[in-house]
């Protein structure tokens, strides 16, 4: 079952034998730079003035087991797939929905690359339904090269004796699965995984509350504000503005702001811009924006 080998390549993290989670990507399905995009926000990645973003993924990591886990496959999957074979093999994938940049990447897995051996891939029914039913993911399963485990909402997924995934429906654009984020438990930790929803106020649990719960919330911050895409209307695309999200949880204690990273951000995101304002009041708020490589630690101890 195990995929890939381990490489004997520690980070300080893993030397402490503490699960964490790292972020392997923070950008909206399409990355950033965008495909035909010459608008500034996209022209100095273009030139090579700026580095780019790769498209919204974390990795969870058990250092004991030198073990990893995916969740979504993204069109970056090589890049993200390198960033954690230091850390051990990899031993399964969940998928949040079957929107292009959460799930295309699987196509490594099949018999022009990897040819992997019944790779553990974790999806909701209807997510389910849509690999088994349509090329070319079906032929991942024809020949071996995933093995699909069906999820249940609210119904935790133990990984081994340290951690488990509870998937949890959001809503969401459902062309062709359902839409489910995740919360990721350690023993004394734990990190929520919601990098695309329509607005918090359409779902019928409490984001305040889930926040107050855990230690870490991933939370979609695909676009700053209204307007930020001038000539479309807005209402197709119903993702939280980071702005509406920072009102809703302004009057939260310091301690439960700083628990929020902002991720999944579109191309034409002012916060994916070095210094501009929208970045500077996000941080100033008391919240937190992802980063490429940031590891987040799910335990207490120092």
């Amino acid at each position: 079952m195990a995929l890939l080998a381990f490489f004997g390549v520690y980070s300080l993290m893993a030397q402490s034998n503490a699960p964490f989670v790292m972020v392997l990507g923070i950008a909206q399905d399409a990355g950033f730079p965008q495909a035909n995009c010459q608008k500034p926000c996209c022209e100095k990645v273009w030139s090579g003035e700026m580095p780019g973003a790769k498209v919204s993924c974390i990795g969870l990591i058990d250092p004991i087991d030198s073990s990893f886990w995916l969740f979504d496959a993204t069109p970056d999957f090589p890049e993200q797939l390198q960033m954690l074979l230091p850390y051990g093999q990899l031993n399964g994938i969940f998928l949040t929905h079957a929107h292009i940049g959460h799930y295309t990447g699987l196509m490594y897995l099949g018999r022009e690359v990897i040819g992997a051996d019944e790779l553990p891939v974790y999806a909701m029914p209807r997510m389910h339904h849509f690999l088994q039913e349509n090329g070319p993911w079906s032929q991942l399963l024809t020949l071996n090269n995933i093995a699909l485990k069906e999820l249940v909402a609210n119904e935790p997924v133990f990984l081994n004796e340290r951690l488990s995934v509870k998937p949890l429906i959001v809503p969401h654009r459902d062309e062709f699965s359902e839409t489910v984020g995740f919360i990721l438990s350690s023993q004394d930790a734990s990190l929520l995984f919601i990098p695309d929803i329509d607005k918090w106020q359409v779902w019928d649990k409490d984001i305040k509350a889930l926040v107050q719960e855990v230690d870490f919330a991933l939370l979609d911050g695909t676009f700053f504000q209204n307007g930020e895409i001038p000539g479309r209307d807005m209402s197709e695309i119903p993702h939280p503005f980071i702005a509406e999200s920072m009102q809703l949880l302004d009057d939260l204690p310091q301690a439960e702001k700083q628990k929020v990273h902002f991720i999944h951000f579109n191309h034409t995101n002012p916060v994916l811009q070095p210094d501009s304002e929208a970045r500077q009041l996000v941080k100033s708020r008391g919240f937190h924006l992802t980063e490429e490589g940031m590891q987040l630690p799910l335990s207490h101890k120092k």
